[in-house]
């Protein structure tokens, strides 16, 4: 059961990762997916209302599109309780992120919404079985999520600290 959740955990985790901006808001010509491309790696916390947290290793790709209003990530993540992998495709347009996720491993997935910020970005994501609340702060090769579940019986939130290379 805990794999289940580490899925939709993760896959509201990292969908939104994937649309991190890493430039400016207001850059108006480079992409906010440039410095995204590549490979990281990270760990960090999920937490259950029923059990303790466990630890949660974690790594992404990220392929950017040749528009380079697009990008596509692919993430695997585990924890003692289970995998998960996650692909996704996040588009930016004004400052506005839309996308889609699917967890491969038990095949669900959902949809994202969200806006450009300062410092990175705000984000909802949602399935069938879960909504959550984003937030993702970008800081040189450093990424920084905290999720906070808003209608899940089982989850509480989830950390998660990513480096590039």
């Amino acid at each position: 059961m805990k794999s289940l959740f580490l899925g939709m955990a993760a896959g509201a985790a990292f969908c939104v990762a994937a649309a991190v901006p890493l430039v400016e808001a207001n850059a108006v010509t480079a992409s906010p997916f440039a410095a995204l491309v590549g490979r990281w790696s990270g760990a960090g916390m999920i937490g259950y209302k029923a059990s303790p947290p466990e630890k949660i290793k974690c790594r992404a790709t990220y392929l950017m599109a040749d528009a380079q209003d697009e990008v596509k990530q692919t993430i695997r993540c585990a924890t003692a309780g289970g995998n998960v992998e996650i692909v996704s495709n996040v588009k930016e347009a004004s400052g506005k992120l839309t996308g889609h996720w699917k967890e491969t491993i038990r095949n669900f997935e959902g949809d994202l919404t969200g806006d450009v910020t300062p410092k990175g970005f705000r984000v909802v994501v949602k399935s069938a079985d879960v909504t959550a609340n984003m937030d993702i702060v970008v800081n040189g090769s450093m990424q920084a999520v905290e999720i906070q579940f808003v209608n899940s019986e089982t989850l509480l939130g989830m950390t998660l600290a990513m480096t590039k290379g």
